[in-house]
């Protein structure tokens, strides 16, 4: 038995799924008031966690019980994620993040959800269920971006490789070497690794201070950057450093994306049965993007895209801002969570809060717990063989008379999942 198809039989045992729903009343309300994060990213990944094991402890520990994973573009990681959080009594939210391109914005000169690039869109897809095993059709899909991707990560080690060379400093590094050194690292199977920038800028890093006397970095990292280094003993900020000064656009290690088109993304998701979500910046971005402002018309932007549920890093918000975003989306139908990403070195709690760790207001969080027993819900029943929040297409189960009572529904059937969850891990262990 797979470790998925293991936590597929501890869902199992909780009861008949169709039995269960009868069962389910929208307006019962249960005491649902334990944390959910809904977006971290886990080793292979470029991640503040060094094991999966150490992401399940802090999540206990804060007392967050349920928690997503956003992986790039390799799933293998969920297998032992599923087992480790079902020994934990933490329910596993599997999920897919996607990095598109709309060529429309880019003519526009439009920022959407990333404010350094012109139509780039990061888009999420929740309570993935088909990846293992995955489809013909999701492969196919998947295989693309990959291909792109490892082909531009390829690229711009050869570029770093060549200007450290030129600077005397001669780092032998490969891309098959750096996925070797993340391998190891993190404990995950070579193959399932995959390049991010932040791999190629620490790995970089690494290898200048194992071959560069302290005495000489700062002198060296000059020359290389053709400006000062924030702080030439501090590997997080020569990381940093390296990508903003030699891997960002008009630098010399840059290299264009190849992104794949929005509907690419968006079929993708769907073919791995996953809900598309759009991770909202919100104020995280100064001025906020113009995609994203008003609130109200980035709500009619994505519903003519045919997505009705959001995301927040609370981490980047202001209580203030966070509050107007959230509320406005809730009110007109949409399902909303928020996670905290943990893609920098940065060990920050696993419990979401606001921008400097300010406490999310009390009505948000409930919100924000909502939206995430909805997944639960979703990912419960797709692994059943059942029709979760979206159709196959990525319309809204049309079983519902009204958005709230699509919602009220899975809200409460996905706490009816948590609690029975628990008492069944609870026991097991």
């Amino acid at each position: 038995m797979s470790s998925v198809d293991a936590f597929i039989h501890t869902l199992r045992s909780l009861g008949d799924p169709r039995e269960m729903a009868s069962c389910v009343n929208a307006d019962d309300a249960f005491a649902f008031h334990r944390d959910t994060n809904t977006h971290v990213h886990l080793p292979p990944n470029f991640s503040a966690f060094q094991s999966l094991g150490q992401a399940l402890e802090m999540a206990t520990n804060e007392g967050v019980n349920a928690l997503g994973a956003s992986n790039y573009y390799d799933y293998s990681v969920y297998g032992q994620f599923a087992t480790l959080s079902v020994q934990k009594g933490i329910f596993p939210l599997f999920g897919i993040e996607i990095i598109a391109l709309m060529d429309d914005l880019v003519e526009s000169r439009t920022l959407i959800n990333d404010p350094g690039n012109f139509g780039k869109i990061y888009i999420c897809g929740k309570g993935i269920t088909n990846f293992s095993p995955m489809s013909e059709n999701s492969s196919r899909l998947l295989q693309t971006i990959r291909v792109n991707d490892s082909l531009r990560m390829n690229e711009m080690t050869r570029k770093l490789s060549t200007i450290f060379v030129n600077a005397g400093i001669d780092i032998p590094l490969t891309p098959d070497i750096i996925k070797e050194r993340i391998a190891t690292r993190t404990g995950v199977c070579l193959n399932t690794v995959y390049l991010q920038e932040r791999h190629l800028a620490q790995a970089f890093q690494e290898a200048f201070y194992e071959s560069t006397p302290v005495a000489d970095r700062s002198e060296k990292l000059r020359a290389i950057f053709g400006a000062s280094p924030k702080n030439a003993m501090d590997p997080v900020l020569v990381q940093n450093d390296i990508r903003t000064h030699l891997m960002k656009a008009g630098r010399p290690a840059f290299e264009p994306d190849t992104f794949v088109d929005f509907e690419h993304a968006y079929n993708l998701i769907l073919a791995l049965g996953g809900v598309p979500c759009y991770p909202t910046l919100a104020d995280g971005a100064k001025p906020i993007c113009a995609y994203e402002e008003p609130v109200e018309e980035l709500i009619a932007k994505l519903r003519r895209l045919n997505v009705h549920t959001a995301e927040f890093i609370p981490n980047r918000n202001t209580p203030e801002v966070l509050s107007r975003y959230v509320h406005a989306m809730r009110d007109t139908g949409f399902v909303v969570t928020a996670g905290t990403e943990h893609n920098t070195q940065e060990l920050l709690p696993i419990k979401p809060a606001c921008l400097g760790g300010t406490p999310i207001p009390e009505d948000v969080q409930a919100i924000f717990r909502e939206g995430a027993c909805v997944l639960v819900a979703h990912q419960y029943l797709g692994l059943m063989g059942l029709t979760g929040f979206v159709e196959s297409d990525g319309a809204l189960n049309s079983h519902y008379g009204s958005d709230n009572e699509r919602i009220s529904f899975f809200r409460t059937l996905g706490e009816w999942i948590l609690m029975k969850y628990q008492d069944a891990t609870s026991q097991a262990n």
